[in-house]
Protein backbone atom coordinates (compact mmCIF):
# COMPACT_ATOMS: atom_id res chain seq x y z
CA UNK A 1 0.00 0.00 0.00
CA UNK A 2 1.31 3.46 -0.93
CA UNK A 3 1.43 5.63 2.15
CA UNK A 4 -0.61 8.80 2.12
CA UNK A 5 1.09 12.17 1.92
CA UNK A 6 0.40 14.06 5.14
CA UNK A 7 -0.38 17.74 4.71
CA UNK A 8 -0.05 20.05 7.68
CA UNK A 9 -1.86 23.34 8.06
CA UNK A 10 0.66 25.82 9.45
CA UNK A 11 -0.86 28.68 11.46
CA UNK A 12 -2.22 27.41 14.80
CA UNK A 13 -1.73 23.77 13.82
CA UNK A 14 2.08 23.77 13.60
CA UNK A 15 2.92 27.30 14.74
CA UNK A 16 1.62 28.85 17.95
CA UNK A 17 -0.28 32.02 17.10
CA UNK A 18 -0.57 32.70 20.83
CA UNK A 19 2.99 34.04 20.84
CA UNK A 20 1.52 37.22 19.32
CA UNK A 21 -0.93 37.70 22.19
CA UNK A 22 1.09 40.21 24.21
CA UNK A 23 2.00 42.23 21.12
CA UNK A 24 -1.63 42.56 20.02
CA UNK A 25 -2.81 43.35 23.54
CA UNK A 26 -0.20 46.09 23.88
CA UNK A 27 -1.24 47.60 20.55
CA UNK A 28 -5.02 47.44 20.92
CA UNK A 29 -5.44 47.37 24.70
CA UNK A 30 -7.72 44.34 24.57
CA UNK A 31 -7.13 40.68 25.44
CA UNK A 32 -9.36 39.50 22.62
CA UNK A 33 -7.59 41.54 19.91
CA UNK A 34 -5.58 38.63 18.50
CA UNK A 35 -8.49 36.19 18.38
CA UNK A 36 -10.76 38.83 16.86
CA UNK A 37 -8.17 39.71 14.21
CA UNK A 38 -7.62 36.08 13.21
CA UNK A 39 -11.34 35.25 13.09
CA UNK A 40 -12.06 38.34 10.97
CA UNK A 41 -9.13 37.46 8.73
CA UNK A 42 -10.59 34.01 8.09
CA UNK A 43 -14.04 35.51 7.55
CA UNK A 44 -12.64 37.94 4.98
CA UNK A 45 -10.80 35.19 3.12
CA UNK A 46 -14.01 33.14 2.99
CA UNK A 47 -15.94 36.08 1.55
CA UNK A 48 -13.21 36.48 -1.06
CA UNK A 49 -13.58 32.81 -2.00
CA UNK A 50 -17.35 33.04 -2.33
CA UNK A 51 -17.41 36.28 -4.31
CA UNK A 52 -14.23 35.56 -6.31
CA UNK A 53 -12.32 38.58 -5.03
CA UNK A 54 -8.63 38.08 -5.81
CA UNK A 55 -6.18 39.03 -3.09
CA UNK A 56 -3.47 37.51 -0.93
CA UNK A 57 -3.29 36.72 2.76
CA UNK A 58 -0.84 39.53 3.55
CA UNK A 59 -3.20 42.14 2.12
CA UNK A 60 -6.15 40.61 3.96
CA UNK A 61 -4.13 40.64 7.19
CA UNK A 62 -3.45 44.36 6.84
CA UNK A 63 -7.07 45.15 6.00
CA UNK A 64 -8.22 43.19 9.04
CA UNK A 65 -5.78 45.03 11.30
CA UNK A 66 -7.35 48.30 10.15
CA UNK A 67 -10.81 46.86 10.80
CA UNK A 68 -10.13 45.94 14.42
CA UNK A 69 -8.21 49.20 14.99
CA UNK A 70 -11.35 51.06 13.94
CA UNK A 71 -13.47 48.83 16.19
CA UNK A 72 -11.24 49.58 19.18
CA UNK A 73 -10.80 53.26 18.14
CA UNK A 74 -7.03 52.84 17.97
CA UNK A 75 -4.83 54.85 15.60
CA UNK A 76 -2.67 52.28 13.81
CA UNK A 77 0.47 53.71 12.21
CA UNK A 78 2.01 52.14 9.13
CA UNK A 79 5.07 51.18 11.18
CA UNK A 80 2.92 49.40 13.76
CA UNK A 81 0.91 47.67 11.04
CA UNK A 82 4.13 46.47 9.39
CA UNK A 83 5.47 45.34 12.77
CA UNK A 84 2.37 43.24 13.53
CA UNK A 85 2.27 41.62 10.10
CA UNK A 86 6.02 41.01 10.30
CA UNK A 87 5.67 39.30 13.66
CA UNK A 88 3.58 36.68 11.89
CA UNK A 89 6.84 35.46 10.32
CA UNK A 90 8.36 34.59 13.71
CA UNK A 91 5.89 32.25 15.35
CA UNK A 92 7.27 29.46 17.51
CA UNK A 93 6.37 25.86 16.74
CA UNK A 94 4.38 23.87 19.27
CA UNK A 95 6.67 21.56 21.25
CA UNK A 96 4.96 18.46 19.88
CA UNK A 97 5.52 19.31 16.21
CA UNK A 98 9.12 18.19 15.62
CA UNK A 99 8.65 14.77 17.27
CA UNK A 100 5.42 14.25 15.32
CA UNK A 101 6.92 15.17 11.95
CA UNK A 102 10.00 13.06 12.68
CA UNK A 103 7.92 10.01 13.54
CA UNK A 104 5.83 10.28 10.37
CA UNK A 105 8.92 10.52 8.17
CA UNK A 106 10.58 7.64 10.03
CA UNK A 107 7.55 5.54 9.10
CA UNK A 108 7.90 6.39 5.44
CA UNK A 109 5.36 9.20 5.10
CA UNK A 110 6.01 12.23 2.93
CA UNK A 111 5.15 15.39 4.88
CA UNK A 112 4.13 18.71 3.29
CA UNK A 113 3.08 22.13 4.55
CA UNK A 114 -0.10 23.67 3.14
CA UNK A 115 -1.05 27.24 4.02
CA UNK A 116 -3.15 30.20 2.93
CA UNK A 117 -0.07 32.40 3.31
CA UNK A 118 2.29 33.24 0.46
CA UNK A 119 5.11 30.84 -0.35
CA UNK A 120 7.63 33.44 0.81
CA UNK A 121 5.90 33.83 4.16
CA UNK A 122 5.41 30.10 4.78
CA UNK A 123 9.04 29.41 3.91
CA UNK A 124 10.20 32.17 6.25
CA UNK A 125 7.92 30.95 9.04
CA UNK A 126 9.20 27.39 8.72
CA UNK A 127 12.83 28.54 8.61
CA UNK A 128 12.41 30.77 11.67
CA UNK A 129 10.69 27.96 13.56
CA UNK A 130 13.63 25.67 12.65
CA UNK A 131 11.37 23.22 10.82
CA UNK A 132 12.91 23.33 7.33
CA UNK A 133 14.41 19.85 7.63
CA UNK A 134 11.10 18.36 8.78
CA UNK A 135 9.03 19.08 5.65
CA UNK A 136 9.49 17.45 2.27
CA UNK A 137 7.54 20.14 0.44
CA UNK A 138 5.96 23.54 1.08
CA UNK A 139 2.76 24.49 -0.74
CA UNK A 140 1.06 27.89 -0.79
CA UNK A 141 -2.42 28.53 -2.13
CA UNK A 142 -1.30 31.78 -3.78
CA UNK A 143 -1.10 30.33 -7.30
CA UNK A 144 -4.79 29.44 -7.13
CA UNK A 145 -5.92 32.98 -6.34
CA UNK A 146 -8.08 31.52 -3.60
CA UNK A 147 -7.84 30.20 -0.05
CA UNK A 148 -8.72 27.13 1.98
CA UNK A 149 -11.40 25.75 2.25
CA UNK A 150 -12.06 26.32 -1.46
CA UNK A 151 -12.02 22.85 -3.14
CA UNK A 152 -9.74 24.33 -5.81
CA UNK A 153 -6.98 24.67 -3.22
CA UNK A 154 -7.00 21.01 -2.18
CA UNK A 155 -7.07 19.98 -5.85
CA UNK A 156 -4.08 22.24 -6.43
CA UNK A 157 -2.18 20.55 -3.58
CA UNK A 158 -2.86 17.14 -5.13
CA UNK A 159 -1.54 18.36 -8.48
CA UNK A 160 1.60 19.83 -6.90
CA UNK A 161 2.28 16.56 -5.13
CA UNK A 162 1.39 14.42 -8.18
CA UNK A 163 -1.02 12.42 -6.07
CA UNK A 164 -4.74 11.62 -6.29
CA UNK A 165 -6.70 13.49 -3.63
CA UNK A 166 -7.58 10.28 -1.79
CA UNK A 167 -3.84 9.80 -1.16
CA UNK A 168 -3.67 13.02 0.84
CA UNK A 169 -4.46 13.51 4.52
CA UNK A 170 -4.71 17.00 6.02
CA UNK A 171 -3.81 17.61 9.65
CA UNK A 172 -5.37 20.84 10.96
CA UNK A 173 -6.72 22.45 14.09
CA UNK A 174 -9.45 24.30 12.18
CA UNK A 175 -12.70 22.40 11.77
CA UNK A 176 -13.54 24.40 8.62
CA UNK A 177 -10.23 23.24 7.11
CA UNK A 178 -10.68 19.55 7.89
CA UNK A 179 -14.27 19.84 6.65
CA UNK A 180 -13.00 21.46 3.47
CA UNK A 181 -10.47 18.70 2.90
CA UNK A 182 -13.03 15.96 3.51
CA UNK A 183 -15.52 17.68 1.22
CA UNK A 184 -12.88 17.81 -1.52
CA UNK A 185 -12.11 14.09 -1.29
CA UNK A 186 -9.06 14.07 0.98
CA UNK A 187 -8.90 12.39 4.35
CA UNK A 188 -8.20 14.49 7.43
CA UNK A 189 -7.08 14.42 11.05
CA UNK A 190 -8.12 17.03 13.60
CA UNK A 191 -5.81 18.25 16.35
CA UNK A 192 -7.75 20.03 19.09
CA UNK A 193 -5.52 22.94 20.09
CA UNK A 194 -8.21 25.17 21.59
CA UNK A 195 -10.89 23.05 23.25
CA UNK A 196 -13.56 24.79 21.17
CA UNK A 197 -16.25 22.24 20.15
CA UNK A 198 -16.00 20.92 16.60
CA UNK A 199 -18.80 22.37 14.46
CA UNK A 200 -21.52 19.68 14.33
CA UNK A 201 -22.56 20.75 10.82
CA UNK A 202 -19.14 19.93 9.36
CA UNK A 203 -17.84 16.59 8.13
CA UNK A 204 -15.86 15.10 10.99
CA UNK A 205 -12.56 13.24 10.57
CA UNK A 206 -12.36 9.78 12.07
CA UNK A 207 -8.97 10.72 13.52
CA UNK A 208 -8.96 13.41 16.20
CA UNK A 209 -7.05 14.06 19.41
CA UNK A 210 -5.86 16.77 21.77
CA UNK A 211 -2.34 15.34 21.49
CA UNK A 212 -0.35 15.51 18.25
CA UNK A 213 1.60 12.30 18.92
CA UNK A 214 -1.66 10.42 19.49
CA UNK A 215 -2.90 11.74 16.17
CA UNK A 216 0.29 10.67 14.44
CA UNK A 217 -0.04 7.17 15.91
CA UNK A 218 -3.59 7.02 14.50
CA UNK A 219 -2.35 8.07 11.06
CA UNK A 220 0.37 5.42 11.14
CA UNK A 221 -2.03 2.72 12.36
CA UNK A 222 -4.55 3.67 9.65
CA UNK A 223 -1.97 2.83 6.99
CA UNK A 224 -0.95 -0.57 8.36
Amino acid sequence: MNKKVILFDINETVLNLGTLQSRFQATFGREDALSLWFSKLLHLSTVCITTMVKSDFAELARITLDTIAASYKVQLTEDKRTELVGAFSNLAAYADVKPALSKLRQHGFKVAALSNSSLTLITTQIENAQLTDYFDEIISVEETGSFKPDPVVYEFAAQKLHQPKEQLCLVATHDWDTHGALSAGLSAAYIDRTGVPYNPLYLKPKMNSKLMMNLVDMIIADQQ
